[in-house]
């Protein structure tokens, strides 16, 4: 089996930050009205600026496989070209269309040449997979190299017309009619934007960082679902999709709107988090102590000092000042979150020889787990 390193990192964050008190401007007030929850979620989350692929009028700049591609393109230059590329491993939540696949669309974008790619499917931990897909490739010398990526587009998915319909629907019924807080929700919580990293079998560059293990836990079997789209659900806990729906319902019911179940997200995210991260340490017999720098993907700060008391409760203590974290700045960026967190480190110059590194990311979506374990070399 091969060693496997991160030899190259980079990322795209469409046009320029986008503050809180633009995000209703930008993305539209649904009926005209000014969203009830939107300063509660962002006092909870505590994210100051964001990144959307929407212009100054609120037109789109870039699709999600754009936003993919270019940050794939930043990978390259004289020294590795985009034809070299052996293996394209692209995950995201919010792909352009259901077919062709997300990967597929950047490598038409790419243009890259003959290569192999891979499209997991999912939420965040769809960036994770790519990575793993590319990881084993590489390790098993399958390839030689790997280009993974993280990529979301999902701030086109909350525009206030995409919930128009059901407002007008909502009108029939109702004299004030007002979208569902689990709809309302994630308008505030999700930005878009890219991350990409290029994995070889020999240590190259600046700052290469080994792979160590990776690891993924699903709770699926015990849980139902607490972040959907293109479905609906059930009384039972069940999810409708799309397709059992007729075409009328779709926009009247925001059928495709990505939905968040907020009370299954706070009373399950942290404990699953948790037991996977024990899981996976006494897996590798790897104390907390090990981990020099910790990078949580949290969608929320709310979450953030819950879980580092859940953690110390459970024996998985890793110091506070040993996390690093940029959703303040960048906001929540699905899949590609972890990409862009790491590449802010490397960026840094803090990190040394032998550091070790966790990543950790979680998904909501129906309580799935990933995680990473690097060297600094």
């Amino acid at each position: 089996m091969k060693e496997v390193y991160i030899t190259r990192i980079s990322k795209f964050l469409p046009n320029r930050p986008i503050g809180n008190e633009e995000m209703e401007a930008k993305l539209g007030a649904i009926n005209g009205v000014p969203s009830k929850g939107r300063r509660l979620v962002l006092r909870n989350n505590q994210i100051k600026t964001r990144y959307y692929a929407l212009d100054e009028e609120g037109n789109i700049t870039h699709n999600n496989a754009e936003l993919a591609k270019e940050a794939i393109a930043n990978l390259c230059d004289d020294k590795f070209q985009a034809e070299e590329i052996e293996l394209l491993s692209c995950g995201t939540s919010s792909p352009d269309q259901i077919l062709p696949s997300h990967a597929a669309m950047v490598h038409g974008a790419l243009k890259s040449g003959n290569a192999e790619i891979n499209s997991p499917s999912g939420a965040c931990c769809s960036g994770m997979n790519a990575l793993k897909y590319g990881f084993l490739s590489v390790k098993s010398g399958q390839t030689n190299n790997a280009v993974c990526s993280g990529s979301e587009r999902t701030s086109s998915w909350f525009r206030a017309t995409i919930y128009s319909s059901e407002v007008e629907h909502l009108k029939e019924l109702e004299e004030k009619p007002i979208i569902a807080f689990n709809k309302d929700f994630l308008r505030w919580m999700l930005s878009d934007g890219a991350g990409a990293f290029l994995l070889e079998n020999a240590p190259k560059g600046d700052c290469p960082l080994r792979i160590e293990w990776m690891e993924g836990y699903s709770y699926a079997y015990e849980l139902e679902a607490c972040m959907y789209a293109g479905s609906d659900k059930m009384t039972d806990g069940t999810l409708k999709g799309w397709s059992e729906y007729q075409s009328e319902e779709w926009s009247q019911q925001s059928i495709f709107a990505a939905k968040q179940d907020v009370k299954l997200l706070d009373q399950y995210i942290l404990e699953k988090g948790v037991d996977s991260l024990k899981l996976a340490l006494e897996k590798h017999d790897l104390a907390p102590s090990d981990v020099d720098y910790f990078l949580p993907h949290i969608s929320s700060y709310y979450f953030k000092e819950s879980l580092y008391e859940q953690m110390k409760a459970n024996g998985v203590h890793i110091p506070m000042e040993n996390w690093f974290t940029n959703l303040a700045t960048v906001g929540n960026v699905g899949s590609a979150s972890i990409y862009i967190m790491l590449e802010e480190l490397v960026s840094s110059g803090r990190l040394k020889k032998g550091d070790k590194i966790l990543l950790s990311v979680p998904e909501s979506a129906r309580f799935s787990y990933a995680y990473a374990f690097l060297t600094v070399c």
